[in-house]
């Protein structure tokens, strides 16, 4: 652990996106970037997940959100970011893509299923449920999470739990939260420009349809 350059890397950071801004603007940031040294003197977080959440927390707080990072939702859920703008708020997962060496021979099952298990897990505790990524990560949503609850059909429930399942057992996804389950937007973060770009979910099924036949892999018969 190197508490000094750390902390050296988030300051440089946050001066930069926040050169220019409002004092409130500013005050906002300086709570993400303490909680995020805080965080890291406990080792609960790490250099390059932090700089990611840090440029999503500007992107928030820019919309006039109020945001907090590494927020406890329940025992054992905790968010990347969690933004509340009066009565509205907005929960932000990042995904990296990493998938540890277990999965070594399932990666891509792996990464369904976790993705998945977020959509439907997280998404419950806010209005608007976010999935941030860098532009050389594809995200392999499951394709039913597209349309609304009622157009989910049974056989496709049962399939996303079973493959959910083989993942996650303690505890499991309930059936529940699959079938309420929502996704509003993706993220994308880049980060040598410290910005995000926000890509509403038809959009982003649509780019990733043009890649077949990547798109029948990841999100074809699972």
């Amino acid at each position: 652990m190197d508490l000094n350059r750390f902390s050296r890397d988030i300051e440089s950071l946050s001066m930069k996106m926040t050169s220019g801004q409002s004092a409130e603007f500013g005050r906002r940031m300086e709570f993400v970037k303490l909680r995020l040294v805080e965080l890291y003197k406990k080792n609960m977080v790490k250099i390059n997940h932090s700089v990611m959440e840090l440029i999503c927390a500007k992107h928030l707080i820019r919309y006039g959100y109020v945001v907090d990072v590494e927020k406890q939702l329940t025992e054992i859920l905790v968010c990347d970011l969690h933004g509340t703008k009066g009565d509205g708020s907005t929960v932000v997962e990042i995904e990296t893509g990493f998938v540890p060496p277990d999965h070594a021979l399932d990666p891509l099952s792996y990464y369904y299923a976790r993705i998945a298990s977020k959509i439907s897990r997280y998404s419950r505790f806010a209005n608007q449920f976010i999935l941030a990524t860098t532009p050389v990560s594809i995200l392999p949503i499951p394709a039913m999470f597209k349309r609304p609850p009622r157009d989910r059909r049974t056989n496709e429930i049962a399939n996303l739990k079973s493959i959910c399942d083989s993942y996650y057992r303690n505890p499991p996804v309930s059936e529940e939260d699959i079938v309420n389950g929502r996704i509003h937007m993706i993220y994308i973060i880049d980060i040598d420009q410290g910005n995000v770009i926000e890509i509403d979910i038809d959009s982003y099924f649509d780019f990733i349809s043009t890649m077949a036949p990547a798109s029948n892999i990841i999100y074809g018969n699972r």
